[in-house]
This record gives structure tokens, sequence and C-alpha cells, in this order.
């Protein structure tokens, strides 16, 4: 029985020890025991001391904050290095003299006014706005600048003689006689007979403020007036041969070309287009 006893006991010993020496703390962090006096447990294969392992691979927080400070000034340093810098504060223009004229160009001041030196002419049209357009959607982008030039002239409610080359190949002829070039983009704007210019130079006007200074010579329409008669269409079925193109002869008793229309039956608007 005393030998039973003391088997019972040295194990019982055996156990409690195993058991505090696995969840000693000391023993985890620095790979051995604080009551440990084993010198075998201080020559451990580096490859499985937790000390080494930990202080291998654990980094304190205050190092990993210096490193991120240390790599966010070095990129702070490289982008800083390619900004180019800043030029240096031109003098100011003056805008007047002391006798009141102004010292920047005339082209700076308006735009229009070099418009008096413009080659490019459209005969006959010197009391008016003439607008060339296109109301096909085939070109998306030529046709939203055609929209966006028309819509402005309308915002100051002028009257304007729009002439749609889709409608009218005549109108194409024109224009082209007038650029003396074959190929011109749309659309194109004359103002009292003179050449202005396309989509561009019309909205920079618009923005500038000079557009409203130069239409202010136009008499104005009534808000929302549309043409009763063709519905700001600008062009009506052609009445001599109702859209037909043809007329019939009875003297050489056959059918002719009718000389009034245009190459789709229609003429144009006599109550808006006249």
């Amino acid at each position: 029985m005393a030998g039973l006893d003391k088997n019972a006991d040295f194990s019982g010993k055996t156990k409690s020890a195993t058991t505090s020496t696995f969840f000693n703390r000391s023993l985890t962090i620095h790979g051995r025991t604080v009551a440990d006096s084993n010198p075998k447990s201080h020559n451990l294969n580096p490859s499985l001391n937790r000390t080494t392992s930990i202080t291998k691979f654990y980094t304190p927080v205050e190092s990993v904050g210096t490193s991120i400070k240390g790599k966010v000034k070095n990129l702070c340093r490289l982008f800083e290095s390619s900004k180019p810098a800043k030029p240096a504060p031109a003098a100011e223009i003056p805008l007047k003299q002391k006798s009141g004229k102004s010292l920047l160009p005339e082209s700076r001041i308006s735009p229009f006014s070099t418009l008096n030196n413009s080659v490019i002419r459209l005969p006959g049209t010197e009391d008016r706005i003439v607008v060339y357009f296109t109301s096909l959607r085939g070109i998306r982008r030529t046709y939203e600048d055609c929209y966006a030039v028309r819509m402005i002239f309308r915002g100051f409610r002028v009257w304007i003689d729009e002439r749609d080359v889709s409608m009218d190949i005549a109108y194409r002829k024109e224009l082209q006689i007038a650029m003396g070039e074959k190929s011109v983009s749309l659309p194109q704007v004359f103002i009292m007979g003179k050449y202005v210019g396309g989509a561009d130079v019309i909205k920079s006007l618009f923005e500038i403020g000079e557009l409203a200074k130069i239409l202010k010579e136009f008499p104005m329409r009534q808000p929302g007036f549309v043409c009763h008669c063709c519905g700001d269409i600008r062009f009506v079925p052609c009445s001599n041969c109702s859209g037909s193109k043809k007329l019939f002869d009875e003297d050489e008793d056959r059918l002719k070309r009718c000389p009034d229309c245009n190459e789709n039956g229609l003429i144009r608007c006599p109550d808006c287009s006249s």
C-alpha cells in the first residue's frame, strides 16, 4: 500500500509539474521556466527557441510607426520634387492709359471687331443672321453643334435665316461657293453678311457676352413665337406640284420637272423665310 501511495504521490507530482510547466507563461515566452535548473534547457536549438523566433519576427508598434512615417516623408519628397516650380507672378497688364485708351489688343476687347476685315461675305444677307446647319443626326457631334447654335440664337428671340443643307442641296452649293471650299463643316454663321465662324466661335462669343451686344441691333420676336405655316421647319410642300416634283405638260403630252420646288418637293416657307 505504501508503494502504491508513493507511486500515487510521485505520479501526482509529475502531473502537476507537467501541467504547471505547460501553462507557465515564462516558458511560453522565454523558452524556460523560472525554477528550471537543468542546464540543457539553456542550450536549445535556435530553430526551436521561441525567444529567438519572437524577437526575429516581432516588431514593436513604435518602430512600425517610425518606419511608416519615414516612408510617408520619402513619398512626399518624391512628389514635391516632381511638381513644377510655380511661375513667377507676371506683371499686371495695364488696362488703360492715362488718356483712357486701352492697351489690350483689339481682338481681346471685342472679338467681333475683327469681322470688319473678314474676307468671306454672303451677298444679300446684310440685314439678317444666316445659319447653315443640318437636321440629320447621322453624325452626332455635328448635329449637337448645330442644335446648340440654333438654341443660342433662339434664346435671344431674334429672327434667324436657318438654311438646312440636308433639306435643300442649293444651300450646300451656296455655302461652298461662299467659303471657297468643297468640304465645309457645320454649322456656319453669317451675321450682317459677314462670316463669323462655327459652333466654337459662337459659343465663345456667347460666354463672354459679346454676342448679346451684337444682337442688340436686331429686332426681337414675341416669346414662344412659332410659325403657324411651317412650324419653324422653314419648308412647306410645293403648292404647284403638291410635292411630287412633276408637272404634266399638255402641249408636249408628258411629265416635266417642277421648276418651283427643290429635290425634295419643298419650297421655302413664304411667311417666315422671306
